[in-house]
């Protein structure tokens, strides 16, 4: 009898520490899940000084794609300069553009505005010979690269927009444009700038 107790109190003891042993375990897996509200309010911070990097007078290196979502690899290189002045504070932007290549004398203009409550900016572009404003596209800024999406047509085919903002420093950075017609499956880039400051 002494020996079944004996047993009984060895199992007991050994189940107590097994218990005690996974308790601390568990509440440490729990602790060491990734803290999404640090990631969450870098999401939401304010970021209406995002596009600052731009303000000033630059000179652009622009290539083009000469026929977009045709399977051409045929590039228009054009060199000129853009002039970006801010407004409200800082939240709107004008960028006008002149530049000259093979194909003549080009001209552009895009409004950046913030939006406060969805903390995201908007990107709208203006060519010379068109007139009117284009579709905008729309994002933020994570990390130094900023990502744009937006919908629109291009020779009567409905497309998603994307535009990328990168390797930005005090005196130099570059924004890339591409089309997608697979949903953003896959993109092909027909616009790079880039820019080297003149001016502040």
């Amino acid at each position: 009898m002494l020996k079944k107790s004996k047993s009984l109190l060895k199992i007991t003891t050994l189940a107590f520490v097994l218990i005690a042993g996974i308790v601390p375990l568990n509440g440490f897996a729990q602790n060491s899940k990734p803290d999404t509200t640090i990631q969450d309010s870098a999401d939401n911070r304010d970021g209406q000084h995002d596009f600052d990097f731009n303000i000033g007078t630059w000179k652009t290196h622009i290539m083009r794609l000469q026929h977009p979502l045709s399977g051409s690899t045929t590039w228009i290189k054009l060199e000129g300069t853009v002039t970006t002045r801010k407004l409200w504070d800082g939240r709107a932007q004008i960028e006008e553009i002149e530049a000259d290549g093979t194909n003549g004398h080009w001209e552009g203009m895009t409004l950046f505005l913030y939006d406060p409550q969805s903390r995201q900016w908007s990107q709208t572009f203006a060519n010379s010979t068109g007139g009117t404003l284009e579709p905008p596209i729309i994002g933020g800024f994570r990390h130094g690269r900023g990502e744009f999406y937006g919908q629109d047509t291009f020779n009567g085919r409905s497309i998603l927009t994307r535009g990328i903002w990168s390797g930005i420093a005090p005196n130099t950075h570059k924004f890339e444009q591409a089309f997608s017609t697979d949903g953003g499956k896959t993109w092909e880039t027909n616009f790079t700038a880039m820019l080297e400051r003149i001016s502040n």
